[in-house]
């Protein structure tokens, strides 16, 4: 019958009579630009995530670029990152007129690693921005004291980590700022772009909040140039509604993930995502497997209409827009393997049992179609 890799109707049609009351809240209201429901939900994620302050931003790649520029990052500067990621996260670095260094990863959560950090310090280096992939968070302990040592800022790229934990500790609550999208697909998502920013310092957070403000505060006074880059109170409004929700769904996840980590158990060319000693809580925004022949594993997927996605195919290292960094193809090993083996299945949790045993069919007749 085919399976979906995300199927957001269905959380629709649990949610319609609130989202759509939530709507009409703000129409009736018209207070279409930071309005009462973006505070209102800005106070819950600071308290989700145990820090001092949050402040809604236009997007996810809006939250990083803001917290980079309230972190000070200038022409010139270097700022240390993984290798493997949306496009985003190295991205916000070039369009401030910064340099991305890219860092290796580790082979089985796929996060920046560690150990490769201090190697790619320079005099120029002025932030890591660790990503916390998948839902698992980064390995934060060691990356927080290379940055003590050196005096460099960490900005957390939790863009598809909300509500998971490091030894107990909310994703984005562990460094300098924390950096969160709500596209539709994340475990949080509103009906189109959106992003937070957190931090525990309240100077950070006026300045993000004036950043997003084109930089004036007050009105029409600028003492620096920002950006216009606020989220919308209608998205806000359809946040709140989901946000007592996403604990539910995330450990639905999770219970999706024990499935197929049963499911896969005995297959040696399926290798299953690993849940490090100090993660008290991945959530699972996506399940990836890495398996060898990984496009003939997708196109017998597709063509019995399970959903899947490549997350993701080209390292940084590897984009044309990055060339001028002087990276070899051959470097950075780990993520050319990751990216060439990867692949993501359905773990969203309306998807129901049926449709789960559908796709760990599909994946066990996959790789043993493509090894003979």
């Amino acid at each position: 019958m085919g399976v979906p890799l995300l199927d957001l109707s269905r959380q629709y049609d649990y949610l319609k009579d609130d989202l759509n009351a939530a709507v009409c809240r703000v129409m009736a209201h018209c207070g279409y630009i930071l309005g009462p429901e973006v505070k209102e939900l800005e106070q819950a994620i600071a308290e989700l995530c145990n820090v001092g302050h949050a402040r809604g931003v236009a997007s996810g790649t809006d939250a990083l670029l803001l917290a980079l520029k309230a972190a000070g990052i200038c022409p010139g500067d270097e700022v240390i990152t993984t290798n493997f990621s949306f496009f985003a996260t190295a991205g916000v670095v070039s369009r401030l007129g910064a340099k991305p260094v890219f860092v290796d990863i580790e082979p089985d959560t796929y996060n920046i690693d560690p150990n490769l950090i201090e190697q790619a310090i320079t005099a120029k280096t002025k932030a890591i921005v660790p990503v916390h992939l998948f839902g698992q968070c980064a390995d934060m302990d060691p990356i927080n004291e290379i940055a003590s040592r050196h005096g460099l800022k960490v900005i957390e790229d939790a863009a598809q980590a909300i509500g998971s934990e490091y030894k107990g500790k909310q994703a984005g609550s562990m460094s300098d700022f924390g950096c969160f999208s709500f596209y539709p697909s994340k475990n949080l998502g509103a009906a189109g772009d959106g992003g937070i920013v957190v931090c525990d310092d309240k100077e950070y957070d006026d300045l993000v909040d004036i950043l997003r403000l084109h930089g004036s505060k007050p009105k029409y006074y600028h003492r620096i140039v920002g950006y216009n880059s606020r989220l919308a109170t209608l998205q806000a409004a359809v946040l709140l509604v989901k946000l007592p929700y996403l604990d539910g769904w995330s450990r639905k996840r999770i219970e999706h993930a024990g499935i197929y980590n049963e499911a896969f158990a005995d297959l040696d060319t399926v290798r299953t995502p690993v849940v490090k000693e100090y993660t008290t809580f991945h959530i699972y925004n996506q399940y990836t497997i890495a398996v060898p022949e990984r496009d003939k594993v997708q196109q017998f997927l597709r063509e019995r209409g399970i959903g899947n996605e490549i997350y993701y195919p080209v390292p940084f290292h590897m984009q044309d827009c990055f060339s001028d960094l002087g990276y070899a193809a051959d470097d950075f090993p780990v993520t050319r393997k990751a990216a060439a083996e990867v692949l993501s299945i359905p773990v969203y949790p309306e998807m129901t049992e049926s449709e789960q045993q559908e796709v760990i069919a599909a994946v066990r007749e996959a790789v043993a179609a493509v090894a003979v």
